[in-house]
């Protein structure tokens, strides 16, 4: 039998170093100024049916044909504040730099406007950087930007320590294991997850 997991590398000083800071990180105690928010990303490709699906009844699974129609890929970004037990889930059409800007900004300006630092953790993607802000806004706002963020990495093959990967996981279980044909319909899925657990107030 074989089970895929994730194997830890061996002794590394900059794995070490960027555990210990994202440990340290999320043992503040809670402060709404200066929320931890965990934010990841993901692809969901959309897939259309060719023919009509046969709804489940007693006794009967849904059954749907084999063939199917490729409709694109869209991108999900999940913003996830654990102590808050807040999350929220923003559809985009690529995985751009400038998407990433976009996303940012909305976790300071829309999710989080009262904040006086944002303490954001997230994977070393290539588009994640302080740069991407410049490339998607004027000078000015790219900065009034990143001087309401102190950011932090995970440390390469350390992804895990990022709790938003948690939450994409939950939402893969739940919501997105099942064939989704357009970006409307992504969002309205999405959405409603969103909402639902929210209310119930999930944390990590």
């Amino acid at each position: 039998m074989k089970k895929q997991c994730c194997v830890p590398p061996k002794s590394d000083a900059e794995f070490v170093c960027g555990t210990e800071d994202i440990s340290e990180v999320c043992k503040r105690p809670y402060n709404p100024s200066y929320p931890l928010v965990c934010m990841d990303e993901m692809t969901k490709q959309l897939i259309g049916e060719t023919r009509t699906v046969i709804p489940a009844a007693p006794g009967q699974t849904e059954k749907y044909d084999y063939e199917y129609e490729r409709n694109g890929v869209n991108n999900l970004f999940m913003i996830f504040a654990p102590l808050e037990g807040q999350r929220y889930v923003k559809v985009t059409d690529r995985r751009t730099a400038t998407d990433w800007a976009g996303c940012v900004r909305d976790i300071t300006d829309v999710y989080f406007p009262r904040a006086e630092k944002i303490i954001l953790v997230m994977d070393n993607l290539n588009t994640h950087r302080p740069s991407s802000l410049y490339k998607a806004f004027p000078p000015e706002e790219a900065r009034r930007i990143l001087d309401k963020l102190e950011i932090h990495y995970t440390p390469k093959h350390g992804s895990w320590l990022d709790t938003a990967e948690i939450e994409f996981s939950v939402l893969q279980r739940r919501c997105l294991n099942c064939r989704i044909p357009d970006q409307e319909t992504l969002k309205q899925k999405a959405a409603d997850w969103e909402q639902n657990r929210n209310n119930r107030h999930f944390r990590k």
